[in-house]
C-alpha cells in the first residue's frame, strides 16, 4: 500500500523540476564542511592510510559520514541536494532517514529531512522549500551510516550565497567509540548526541564512532592523541570483546592520549544501559578504575559518567533493540553529557 495516497504528509519528493535552480559543489566556497574531509574521491572521518591499518571495520566505516555538516547562508526560497553515494547503510532497525538521509536546520532549528526512497542505490535528490524568501543560516547534516562521494546543493540562480558564522572559537570536541557514538539508531543525523550538543553549545566536533570496531588499538590512540581538540570523549565499552580486553586497553589508551595532551579535558563513559548485567557491572568498574587512578595521580582534567547516569532521562526506554538508542536515548545522553561539557568548556556561562 502506498500510504502517501492516503496521507500526503508521507509523500517523498526525490524528483523535482525548477527552472531557476543552480547546483553548487559543497566542496567550494562559501560552503564550509565540518567533521569530514575529501580524500581520494570520498568524504572521510580520518585518513584512509591510517584507517586501513586499524582494523577492517574501521576501514569500511571511516567513509561513513557521521558527524559531517555543511553550512552556508542563503536567501533562496528552497534548498535542494543531489548526493552521489555508495555503501548505503540499510538495516531493519534503523530508519533510512538516519542511516542514508540528510537533514536540514534553519538558523539552528530543525526544518525538514531530505528523505531517500526505499530503492535508493547510488544516491538521491531532494528538495526543501520555505514559505518566504529571506536570509537563513543553513546546516545540512550528512548521513550517519553511508558513504557520500559528492554533494551538490541546489539554490535559486539569483540567490544570495555566503559563508555561515563560524562555530565558537574553540577547537573541535573529538568523540571516539562504538555504534552508539557513530549514531545508530538515530531517526535522522541531527539527532545523534554529538549533533544535539553541538547545536546547544555552538561547538564543532569530530565523530570517530565505528560500529563494532572501536577497540582502542595503539594506532588509533596514536592518531587521536595528535588531533587538535578542546575535549576528548571516549566510550568503546560495547566493542571491547571481553572484560579483560577492556581492562588491558582502556587505561592504556587514556595514558597515551594524556601523555601527549597533559591539560586536555577527557571524559570517560561506560555503556549507556540503565539495568546492568553482572558483566556490565564489571565493565563499568574497569572504566571507573581508569578514572580513579588518574584522580589519585593528581589529574584534575578527567571526568567519568556512568551509563546509568546517561540514561537518567530515558531510563530503560531509550533503545530500539536493547543497545542502540532511539532519539529519546540520544537526547538523554546529550543532556547529561552536554551539561558536563558546558561546565568544562564554558564555566562562566
Amino acid at each position: 500500500m502506498d500510504i502517501s495516497k492516503i496521507d500526503k504528509n508521507f509523500k517523498v519528493v526525490n524528483n523535482f523540476e525548477k527552472e531557476d535552480i543552480a547546483f553548487h559543489s559543497a566542496d567550494e566556497k562559501p560552503f564550509k564542511i565540518y567533521g569530514i574531509f575529501k580524500e581520494n574521491g570520498k568524504y572521510r572521518r580520518m585518513p584512509e592510510d591510517i584507517a586501513s591499518n586499524v582494523n577492517e571495520g574501521v576501514f569500511r566505516l571511516h567513509t561513513n559520514t557521521a558527524g559531517g555538516r555543511v553550512r552556508f547562508v542563503t536567501d533562496s526560497a528552497y534548498v535542494a541536494i543531489r548526493a552521489e553515494m555508495d555503501g548505503l547503510g540499510k538495516m531493519p532497525h534503523f530508519a533510512l532517514t538516519g542511516s542514508v538521509g540528510f537533514d536540514l536546520y534553519e538558523n539552528n532549528i530543525y526544518k525538514k529531512t531530505f528523505v531517500p526512497g526505499f530503492d535508493v542505490k547510488d544516491g538521491f535528490e531532494g528538495i526543501i522549500e520555505f514559505e518566504t524568501r529571506e536570509l537563513r543560516e543553513i546546516t545540512i547534516n550528512f548521513p550517519l551510516y553511508s558513504n557520500v562521494n559528492e554533494l551538490y546543493i541546489g539554490l535559486q540562480q539569483n540567490a544570495v550565497l555566503k559563508e555561515a558564522a563560524k562555530y565558537k572559537d574553540i577547537k573541535p570536541i573529538v568523540y571516539y567509540g562504538s555504534s552508539i557514538t557513530q549514531g545508530g539508531c538515530a531517526s535522522r543525523p541531527g539527532m545523534s548526541y554529538q549533533s544535539i550538543i553541538s547545536r546547544r553549545l555552538g561547538c564543532d566536533y569530530v565523530n570517530l564512532g565505528f560500529s563494532g570496531s572501536a577497540r582502542a588499538e595503539d594506532i588509533m590512540a596514536e592518531y587521536i592523541k595528535k588531533l587538535d581538540m578542546s575535549l576528548f570523549v571516549f566510550d568503546y565499552d560495547h566493542n571491547a570483546p571481553t572484560v579483560q580486553y577492556l581492562k588491558d586497553t582502556h587505561e592504556k589508551m587514556f595514558k597515551t592520549i594524556r601523555k601527549k595532551n597533559p591539560d586536555l579535558p577527557i571524559i570517560m563513559m561506560s555503556r549507556p544501559n540503565y539495568i546492568l548485567t553482572e558483566e556490565e557491572k564489571q565493565r563499568l568498574c574497569v572504566v571507573k578504575a581508569t578514572y580513579d587512578n588518574a584522580k589519585a595521580a593528581g589529574d584534575e582534567n578527567v571526568y567519568f559518567i556512568s551509563g546509568q547516569e546517561l540514561c537518567a532521562i530515558c531510563k530503560n526506554e531509550g533503545t530500539v533493540d536493547g543497545c542502540h538508542p532511539t532519539d529519546l536515548g540520544f537526547f538523554s545522553i546529550a543532556q547529561v553529557l552536554g551539561d558536563i561539557i558546558e561546565k568544562i568548556l564554558f564555566p562562566a556561562s
